[in-house]
């Protein structure tokens, strides 16, 4: 199977840049979504050329904002929005599929903002996700992916010295949040596979920071420790556009 995850940076302007025609190239059982922008209407009339598949969209209460999305051949068992926490789940930022033999997650995790404003509430929600996906995967194999807004290591930022507890996404705090993520029983499968490369997947718009390769890698896919020997390939795909994002994913 191939599931491949996508912060598309508003998913109707997406579209409107071949978004459709990449993702039949990449010819993935399950898609997910993060900064979708869009209410699930909006996402599903977006999708429409899509065909083969289901979608399930979650949007924020803020019109145009954040969103996210699970797309999928097979329909899953089940789907939940959100992680079922007062205040977590204003935004959209989390959607939950259930299938036969595991189950996805896909994430956007809130950017601790500019001057680090909201770094405070960052600390509490990676407390909260983390004993969300701890919580499933007692239950089944668990697929965590999306946009965890946070370089992990100096080798997944460009600048790392320049950035460091000075850029939302690079600050000790955040690190050791995927730490602590990490160390609830997941897997980094791209660096699992990929332990010495360099490969980003978000560039910002400035300065011509992607054809430069001035990036951060900060979009995942974590699996469950006991399903990782079971991940054939883990993959970066820098060669798709349409968003300052690209696409990343695992085969298995």
């Amino acid at each position: 199977m191939k599931l491949v995850s996508f912060n598309v940076n508003g998913i109707r302007a997406a579209v409107g840049k071949g978004l459709v025609a990449s993702l039949e190239a990449l010819n993935a059982d399950i898609l997910c979504f993060q900064e979708t922008k869009a209410t699930p209407e909006q996402v599903i009339e977006a999708l429409a050329g899509l065909t083969g598949y289901h979608v399930h969209a979650y949007g924020a209460h803020k019109a145009g904002y954040s969103g996210t999305a699970i797309v999928c051949r097979s329909a899953p068992k089940q789907v939940a929005y959100g992680i079922g926490m007062p205040g977590h789940d204003d935004e959209g930022r989390v959607v939950t599929a259930w299938f036969k033999d595991f189950i996805v997650v896909t994430v956007y995790t809130p950017n601790s903002g500019e001057g680090l404003k909201r770094l405070d509430y960052r600390g509490e929600w990676d407390a909260a996700f983390r004993g969300y996906v701890h919580g499933l995967a007692r239950t089944a194999p668990v697929i965590v992916c999306g946009d965890l807004n946070v370089a992990h290591r100096a080798i997944d930022i460009a600048r790392p010295k320049s950035n460091y507890n000075k850029s939302p996404g690079y600050t000790q705090q955040e690190i050791d949040g995927m730490d602590a993520l990490l160390g609830a029983g997941f897997v980094d499968t791209f660096r699992a596979l990929h332990p010495e490369e360099v490969k980003y997947s978000w560039w910002s718009f400035r300065a011509g920071a992607r054809s430069k390769n001035i990036g951060w890698r900060i979009d995942y896919v974590l699996v469950s420790e006991g399903f990782a020997p079971k991940v054939k390939d883990a993959f970066i795909l820098n060669d798709v556009l349409g968003s300052d994002h690209c696409p990343v994913g695992i085969t298995w």
